[in-house]
């Protein structure tokens, strides 16, 4: 494992700050209640205007600190820059969670350069939960080492999913699960891909998969789960790619692909 060098850990601290920042105002204005809820790309895709206006303290917050890198939002962000370095924003993850008020939302906050992803942060307002990586130096909860279960055995396996916006494709997505949960302990769903990816990393789930996710989705919580020893990769066990995220630990993660991709054709 090659070290972190000086200039990550300097990114992370700016992503860190940012995303306490932008948790704060959405906290604060979830118990002040909502004004103003829209749809996006279906009647169940939710923008509130707390998602815009955490875009825009991040977006700002960057351009002040970094002004030659690259931005890209969720909610519609872009700055093409000059630096090898990218941000990738959800400034809000879980806006069906942050409407109903329940807990489980995060402001994600990724950057990579050439290389990949380089650093990132979740941070989980509501729970008080700050979970951090940069390559090379490990992830962590709090400022605490967290590490993926290493010792998980694929029947006993507790793994979370979670459904698209479209109909039809969650009702495809839940044939699938009916046909996989019984040869596993059990499958959750929380609504928050980059806080799911977080617990496989801090070893309270011991996996996760989804589909038809976004880059902002996964950008921070992708490089948490590989620096917590985790493996992250699509369901043909290929590098992770937003269409199709599954992350594990590595003695799991080829049994559970298989039994996804069985359970997609029918067999069980």
């Amino acid at each position: 494992m090659t070290a972190p060098d000086a200039g990550a850990r300097a990114l992370l601290a700016v992503a860190e700050r940012l995303a306490r920042e932008a948790g704060a105002v959405a906290a604060d204005g979830r118990r002040g209640g909502l004004l103003d809820v829209r749809t996006k790309t279906t009647a169940t895709d939710m923008v509130t205007e707390y998602d815009r206006a955490c875009e825009r303290i991040v977006v700002d917050g960057i351009r002040s600190a970094r002004p030659d890198d690259a931005i890209v939002g969720e909610e519609g962000a872009r700055h093409a820059g000059t630096s090898p370095y990218t941000w990738c924003i959800d400034p809000i993850d879980g806006t069906t969670n942050f409407l109903y008020d329940l807990p489980m939302w995060a402001v994600s906050i990724g950057v990579a350069d050439d290389d990949g992803p380089l650093a990132g942060v979740v941070h989980v307002p509501a729970r008080g939960e700050t979970f951090t990586a940069v390559r090379g130096g490990g992830a962590e909860l709090n400022g605490d080492p967290i590490r993926c279960n290493t010792g998980a055995v694929l029947e006993r396996a507790l793994v979370a999913t979670g459904f698209s916006y479209d109909a039809p494709s969650r009702v495809r997505q839940a044939l699938r699960v009916s046909r996989m949960i019984d040869r596993i302990r059990d499958v959750r769903r929380f609504g928050a891909a980059s806080i799911d990816l977080c617990w496989v990393a801090c070893g309270r789930l011991d996996a996760y998969f989804e589909e038809n996710l976004h880059p902002w989705d996964v950008a921070a919580a992708d490089l948490i789960v590989r620096e917590a020893g985790g493996r992250t990769g699509d369901f043909a066990g290929g590098p992770l790619r937003p269409a199709q995220v599954l992350a594990a630990p590595p003695a799991i993660f080829d049994g559970l692909a298989a039994l996804i991709r069985d359970a997609d054709s029918g067999h069980n």
